[in-house]
């Protein structure tokens, strides 16, 4: 089979890299995992950005470490890139009962309460936030936390309570600021704003939580426009002459309205 052949000869490939490159003979899963997590972004942009070349091209180099991250763990007989497969793959049999038994899940919702219930009683874990990895980015510990708090029945339980709940934490920020003002450039913040601010972006993850909307990729997207928007904005100054950062706000922002309409 085509699938399989090629599967091998990534392994074999993998093996020699180990045994012949001195870069590769070097490495081990510490020093690889930083390559990993920046993989996983790049599939994760290629996705997002709808490009179906890039994303083929990504991939490979994530599978790649998946590879060599198995390699790994043969050399100290721990384990291998076949327990690695054979092992996902009794994980989802037994993690989707709605499809390999005879339990109901007519809804996505569904689907991710028995998942999580699943988890919990086949992992054994001690506690709601057993095993959370606390090094994922911060949006990304925040779903994640709140989607365990939800799988126990601790959550709004619809998108307004998420709503009012950030309403809440807005008038919250603005009652602190109130009573402390606003903190001067590269001076720590007053600890207090502080804590309400991320009360802010918290409750703010959870309302995209319930609309279903990654707020890892909702941000970077916004991020991106912002970007592009700003630099029209300066490229439309330059052409008529005039530096954009030496400009007055009012200006600046008649430059950037011109470049939303220009770009969306």
């Amino acid at each position: 089979m085509a699938l399989t052949d090629a599967l091998l000869e990534l392994q074999e490939l993998t093996e020699r890299l180990r045994r012949e490159c001195p870069w590769d003979r070097e490495q081990t899963d510490r020093t690889i995992v930083p390559h990993t997590v920046e993989e996983a972004y790049e599939v994760a942009d290629a996705a997002e950005q709808g490009d179906d070349a890039k994303l083929l091209d990504e991939l490979g180099d994530l599978l790649f470490q998946v590879y060599f991250l198995s390699l790994l763990l043969s050399e100290r007989g721990a384990g291998d890139l076949e327990r690695v497969a054979r092992g996902i793959h009794a994980k989802l049999v037994a993690r989707h009962p709605h499809v390999f038994g005879k339990v109901e899940a007519r809804t996505a919702g569904r689907v991710r309460e028995n998942w999580e219930r699943i988890k919990r009683e086949q992992e054994g874990r001690h506690g709601i936030f057993h095993d959370v990895p606390r090094n994922l980015p911060a949006l990304v510990y925040a779903r994640k936390i709140q989607r365990r708090a939800a799988a126990v029945g601790f959550e709004y339980p619809d998108t307004a309570g998420a709503l009012a709940d950030l309403d809440e934490e807005l008038g919250e920020l603005n009652e602190a600021l109130a009573r402390v003002g606003e903190s001067t450039a590269e001076t720590e913040p007053d600890r207090e704003v502080a804590g309400e601010v991320g009360d802010v972006l918290f409750a703010a993850v959870n309302v995209a939580r319930h609309l279903n909307v990654d707020p890892e990729l909702a941000l970077r997207t916004v991020s991106d426009r912002f970007v592009a928007r700003v630099e029209q904005a300066e490229r439309l100054a330059d052409g008529e002459g005039r530096r954009f950062d030496e400009l007055p706000l009012a200006e600046q922002d008649h430059y950037f309205d011109r470049a939303k309409e220009m770009l969306g």
